[in-house]
């Protein structure tokens, strides 16, 4: 087989046998591939084989059995992502589920870009909560599953308050609740934001601020789509969700602190 190119990111490695590892690889032009590495820790290819690290790769890819890398350079670690175990937790999440959305060996140079862009921001320490929202959103189409939003199912209104209906799959603006009685019974804001998020280009995103109750609902309502349309659960989400009650302890423990102080003081 010749020699290919492409930009690369790193999705996992797993050991084999004693010494050597097999690597799973986000190729750009060539999609997911399984790579075998003998002797990584000897190799000078070591260094661009860490799970979420972006290069350029050489290789030789087999469609049957192992491929194999014969060098890396422009090697991009994502510091903060690597440091920070939270952002780690959003990105493992997010690498997962794009693995998870598309088989081996199907090139979907969208879907690269979308999942590097994605991990950039998150590295940049834009909010981490939004990005994983959003990157959850746009990837449905990938497991079959298409919302919208934007309207109203009965009369395709879009200027007002909308709730979400698991009966119809779709949004029911507030002169049509009626229609579902078991309707999702949601926070206006969460259709708002949901439908923003779904549309939204990651290239050209700005600061998006929301407060911590918005948030918790919007992650509840997604929940509540992916065990629906969906169906998955990956082990990173379990433990990002594992993560997310530890932060919002160490919040409330960190403001009972400081209400102890002021009480002290005063």
């Amino acid at each position: 087989m010749p020699q290919m190119e492409s930009n690369a990111l790193v999705l996992y490695s797993q050991n084999y046998k004693e010494q050597d590892k097999l690597v799973k690889i986000f190729t750009k032009e060539h999609g997911k591939r399984m790579f075998f590495l003998k002797n990584p820790s000897k190799s000078r290819l070591n260094f661009g084989i860490q799970p979420l690290t972006s290069a350029n790769m050489i290789f030789q890819i087999n469609d049957t059995g192992f491929s194999f890398i014969n060098d890396i350079s422009e090697v991009r670690i994502f510091k903060n992502i690597n440091e920070d175990i939270f952002l780690n937790a959003h990105a493992a999440y997010l690498v997962a589920l794009a693995d998870a959305s598309i088989s081996d060996n199907i090139k979907d140079v969208p879907l690269f870009e979308f999942l590097t862009k994605s991990l950039e921001l998150i590295d940049s320490r834009f909010d981490r909560e939004v990005i994983t929202n959003i990157f959850e959103l746009q990837i449905m189409g990938h497991f079959g599953s298409s919302i919208d939003f934007s309207q109203c199912v009965f009369c395709h209104r879009t200027d007002l308050p909308m709730d979400y209906s698991f009966k119809y799959n779709g949004c029911l603006c507030i002169n049509h609740f009626n229609e579902d009685e078991r309707r999702s019974h949601l926070d206006p804001n969460v259709i708002y934001f949901a439908n923003l998020f779904m549309h939204v280009d990651l290239n050209k995103i700005q600061n998006i601020s929301l407060k911590d109750d918005l948030k918790k609902k919007i992650r509840l309502f997604i929940d509540e789509l992916y065990e629906e349309y969906v169906g998955i659960h990956l082990k990173p989400k379990k433990f990002l969700d594992q993560m997310d009650s530890w932060s919002s302890l160490m919040t409330d423990l960190g403001q009972a602190r400081k209400s102890e102080e002021n009480d002290k003081e005063s």
